[in-house]
C-alpha cells in the first residue's frame, strides 16, 4: 500500500503533467503548421541563414522521418530535420528548425551550460541503466551502501534534466532573436513561433518534475531503512 500511495501521490501527477505537456506541444505545432511564413523560407533555409549570421559554415543538414524528431547532433555536426519541418514554410517549422540551429550556435560559441550537459550525458546514461538494478540488489541483500549508490546514480538523471532546462530555453531565445533581427519573421509570426517553442519547453520542465518525483519516491522507499553492509 505504501508503494502504491507514493506512486499515486508523487509520480502519477508528474506523469500526467508530462502527457499534458506533450499534448500541448503537439497541438501548438499542428495549429501553427497551418500558418505559412510570409518569408516563404523553409525550415532548413531559415536554420541555414541563422548559422550563416554567426559565421558557422561547417554544420550539415539531413532529412529524417517522423514528426518532431528534429535534433542537432554535436558529434557529427549535423542538424536533422523531420518531415514536417525540413521543407515546410510554416512558422512552426521555421521555429523548430531555428531552435536546432540555436543548439549548433551554442556549441560553436562554447555556451557553458551545454558543455556541462555534454559532460554529464555519459554519467546520466549509466545512472539510468544501473540505478534500479542496484536498488533492487541492495534491498534484497540488505545493503544500504548499494541502495545509496543506486539513489545517487538515479539522481544524475534528475541533474541532467535540470541542466537541460537553461540549454533549451536559451536555444529558443536565440532562435526568436535571430528570426526577428534578420527580418525572416514579422512580429505576429514571432508570437506564433514563441507559442510553439514555449509549449515545447514545458515538456522539459515536465521531464525534470517527473525525475525529481521519482527520485523522492526512491528515497522514501529505500533511503530510510538501516540495512547491513
Amino acid at each position: 500500500m505504501y508503494l502504491d500511495y507514493s506512486f499515486l501521490i508523487l509520480v502519477l501527477p508528474a506523469i500526467l503533467l508530462g502527457l499534458y505537456a506533450q499534448s500541448k506541444v503537439q497541438s501548438a505545432f499542428r495549429t501553427y503548421s497551418q500558418v505559412r511564413s510570409s518569408s516563404g523560407l523553409t525550415g532548413r533555409e531559415a536554420a541555414r541563414r541563422i548559422l550563416s549570421s554567426y559565421g558557422i559554415t561547417d554544420v550539415a543538414f539531413e532529412h529524417i522521418s517522423g514528426n518532431l524528431t528534429d535534433h542537432y547532433d554535436p558529434r557529427t555536426g549535423v542538424i536533422r530535420l523531420s518531415d514536417s519541418v525540413d521543407s515546410s514554410t510554416s512558422v512552426a517549422a521555421i521555429g523548430v528548425a531555428a531552435h536546432e540551429a540555436g543548439h549548433a550556435v551554442q556549441y560553436a560559441t562554447g555556451y557553458f551550460p551545454i558543455q556541462i550537459r555534454s559532460a554529464i550525458i555519459p554519467i546520466s546514461q549509466i545512472g539510468s541503466q544501473l540505478s534500479l538494478p542496484l536498488l533492487m540488489f541492495g534491498a534484497i541483500l540488505g545493503s544500504q551502501s548499494l541502495v545509496n549508490i543506486g539513489i545517487l546514480l538515479f539522481a544524475t538523471v534528475a541533474i541532467f534534466q535540470l541542466v537541460t532546462l537553461p540549454v533549451e530555453f536559451d536555444a529558443s531565445r536565440r532562435a526568436l532573436t535571430a528570426l526577428g533581427a534578420s527580418g525572416m519573421m514579422t512580429t505576429e509570426e514571432l508570437g506564433d513561433t514563441r507559442t510553439v517553442l514555449s509549449a515545447a519547453a514545458m515538456t522539459y520542465v515536465a521531464a525534470l518534475i517527473t525525475s525529481l518525483a521519482q527520485l523522492l519516491r526512491l528515497i522514501l522507499i529505500f533511503g530510510g531503512g538501516r540495512r547491513r553492509d
